[in-house]
């Protein structure tokens, strides 16, 4: 008996549908899901009876937990050029969504991300859904917040981006809404009427507003204060030394958090982040096409996705080990631009 499919499309009247179908790997993106995806979308772009896109993904748990990082661990541990070819190709299709000519409706239903926020966030429409958990957590694993989070994290309101993006704080609906990762929430109940809707050649704004509802009071709001006081700062130490001297319990589990993480990547995305608020998205995915250039030459990367996803055992042993005794200049080189092996765009 054959596999199923890892992606599905289907022309459903007006609508061109796509759906990341590995929901036992909770979706996670792979490189022949890239493959596949983005020339059906440059078709559907050319074809008439196609008014818009809706990306979904099978099953109830995730839309999208990720990249299929064991798979990009076992091509860069072994030197194949494979590894960059993923990131190479699924930039191009990031950067494809957010320039897409049509209304393209992502449905964050479950858990987003990592790769599946690029396929997702930088599309016109983005819906969340009561079940969603959207957390950008790649310093977590030696790794810095790509898929366009150089572009789409400094953008959000004051410095939550940057909060974000150092802690890989998981967030729900009402602080995707509140952060500009999503412009609407719908319950997962109503997603069958929304595609129903434009399927039948509904405007998206008017299905939208069909079955959305109020998302609710956004937690991060409330934090915003003491976000920005703490992370409106020139460097990580400085936010760092910030959060130790508040004296509160949220500061000092924040200051834990970003402490846990690969010191490289926690500079890394610092840099990335503030760089990226001057930077239009073309921009943004070229410079992250550097950084992972670097990071697939080094250390931390292999040994993130060792204790996270091999041995489990959540017990990284970073090099340099901590920030302490870092400086902002120890991460120059993954910035320096590539030259001939520049990312480009078709």
């Amino acid at each position: 008996m054959s596999e199923e499919p890892e992606v599905l499309f289907e022309r459903r009247g007006a609508a061109g549908i796509i759906t990341l179908n590995r929901p036992k790997a909770l979706n996670a993106l792979t490189l022949g899901m890239v493959r596949a995806i983005h020339p059906k979308l440059a078709e559907w772009a050319d074809d008439g009876h196609v008014q818009c896109v809706v990306i979904e993904a099978a099953g109830e748990k995730a839309f999208c937990a990720g990249g299929d990082i064991r798979a990009l661990y076992d091509w860069g541990q072994a030197g194949d050029p494979t590894a960059l070819d993923f990131w190479r190709e699924e930039y191009r299709l990031n950067r494809f969504i957010k320039h897409y000519p049509k209304p393209y409706v992502a449905l964050m239903d479950g858990i987003n991300m990592g790769g599946g926020v690029g396929l997702s966030v930088h599309g016109s429409h983005r819906v969340a859904t009561e079940r969603l958990t959207f957390a950008m957590p790649e310093t977590g694993i030696g790794l810095f917040p790509d898929v366009g989070g150089t572009y789409f994290l400094p953008r959000c309101p004051g410095e939550t981006g940057l909060y974000l993006g150092l802690t890989g704080a998981r967030i729900k609906a009402a602080d995707a809404v509140y952060a500009g990762i999503a412009d609407a929430y719908v319950p997962s109940a109503r997603l069958d009427t929304l595609k129903d809707r434009l399927a039948g050649g509904a405007p998206v704004r008017e299905a939208l507003s069909e079955v959305a509802e109020e998302e609710g009071a956004a937690p991060l709001a409330e934090l915003r204060a003491e976000i920005d006081r703490h992370f409106d700062k020139t460097s990580v130490a400085d936010i760092l030394a910030s959060l130790r001297a508040d004296g509160g319990e949220w500061a000092a589990k924040t200051a834990d958090t970003i402490e846990t993480k690969s010191p490289t990547s926690t500079l890394v995305a610092f840099r990335q982040i503030r760089e990226g608020a001057t930077l239009d998205f073309d921009e943004c995915m070229k410079l992250e096409f550097r950084l992972i250039n670097g990071f697939i030459k080094g250390h931390d990367f292999y040994e993130g996705v060792r204790a996270v996803v091999i041995d489990k055992d959540q017990s990284p042993k970073w090099k340099p080990a901590a920030l302490a005794g870092m400086s902002a200049r120890d991460v120059d080189g993954y910035f320096v631009p590539l030259g001939a092996d520049e990312l480009t765009f078709n």
